[in-house]
């Protein structure tokens, strides 16, 4: 295909233009998809934010990475999947040959690769990604359901190494589109979920996907003392996910957790921030901390089967649609709600 389609641009800082680019010309290896959803999320609009991605990206560059699609072309030497197959493609795959993928910690590659520019009409997946991440969806999933794959996938993940039992009470600081997610998630592990909160929609929401105690931490005056006081024989939680990103709430995470009890610093904190830890605690204490970063091939099949399966629903999420002229206006207004929204661009409007 030659011919050209609209994107949304970064530039820099809060600087995104909807421009005609080229569509992306197919390698070996590599499909064409015509995005129908694109999702936004809290990634995105960090990168809007500061205008860049460590990781991930650096401007003048297409972005956005949750989506679902059509496939419109095929490069040579493609298995398995044809043109006009809907598919869910993720927005990395490993090498599965460093010494990160050999240790089962593909999330942690030494070559991950990722690819952006779903908020555009047409994306380019490159060939490792069709291989490994790139998935065909059953004729009953909504593109809108396939999107959640790639948040979905992180947050099981993080479930899954933090280590959490039946039973165990779970407290999840923060309540975006990723705080709920572990809610629901944890909740159906058989868990005890507190919901740490910030706004009153958000006491709704939490409770909607399942959590048992919800803190508006606008109403109480010590929020560590609230989740301690919820927790069985007021010991402190089992588990706390911290899923907001900021140096503070990761402090009060780890004075949220009982004596042997796991931290999770999922939330990822602006680059070159420190927290203070008190080490007298976390010494006496026994208490765990860890972080997770991002997904591997194994997590986004459990996503996408828990996805298929009707046991997440993309709708508890998403709470609104834009065309993709749109989405500067969009990020703006999760910039002022603190993101805790996700929006499904739809870039063929």
């Amino acid at each position: 295909m030659n011919g050209k389609m609209t994107a949304a641009v970064l530039y820099g800082k809060e600087d995104v233009k909807i421009e005609k680019v080229p569509i992306p010309r197919v390698g070996e290896g590599e499909v064409l998809v015509k995005v129908q959803v694109a999702l936004t999320c809290g990634t995105d609009l960090k990168v809007y934010q500061r205008g860049y991605h460590a990781r991930m990206i650096a401007p003048p560059a297409l972005f956005g990475h949750e989506l679902a699609g059509v496939i419109e072309e095929i490069g040579p030497g493609v298995r398995g999947f044809k043109k006009g197959m809907r598919v869910v493609a993720l927005n990395s795959a490993p090498c599965q040959t460093c010494f990160y993928c050999s240790k089962h910690q593909e999330n942690l590659c030494e070559d991950l690769l990722f690819n952006n520019g779903a908020y555009a009409e047409y994306i380019r997946i490159p060939r490792r990604i069709v291989e490994q991440n790139m998935l065909a969806m059953p004729p009953h999933v909504t593109f809108e359901e396939a999107a959640i794959t790639e948040p979905l996938a992180c947050v099981l993940r993080g479930l899954h190494e933090t280590g959490v039992e039946i039973g165990d009470t779970v407290t999840v600081i923060g309540a975006g589109p990723i705080g709920l997610m572990f809610v629901q998630v944890a909740r159906a592990a058989g868990c005890n979920v507190i919901s740490v909160v910030k706004r009153d929609s958000q006491v709704t929401a939490a409770k909607n996907m399942g959590a048992h105690e919800v803190v508006q931490i606008t109403n109480v005056q010590d929020p560590v003392e609230a989740v301690r006081s919820l927790s069985p024989g007021k010991r402190g939680s089992d588990v706390v996910i911290e899923a907001v990103g900021r140096p503070a709430a990761w402090e009060q995470a780890i004075d949220m957790v009982r004596k042997g009890g796991t931290v999770n610093f999922f939330g990822g904190c602006a680059s070159g921030t420190k927290v203070q830890l008190d080490t007298d605690r976390l010494h006496y204490s026994e208490v765990t901390l860890k972080a997770t970063f991002h997904h591997t091939p194994e997590t986004v099949r459990k996503a996408f089967a828990l996805i298929s399966e009707k046991k997440v629903r993309s709708t508890d999420y998403i709470t609104g649609e834009a065309p993709l002229s749109r989405l500067q206006q969009v990020l703006r207004h999760m910039l002022n709600r603190n993101g805790d929204i996700k929006t499904a661009i739809i870039p063929g409007h």
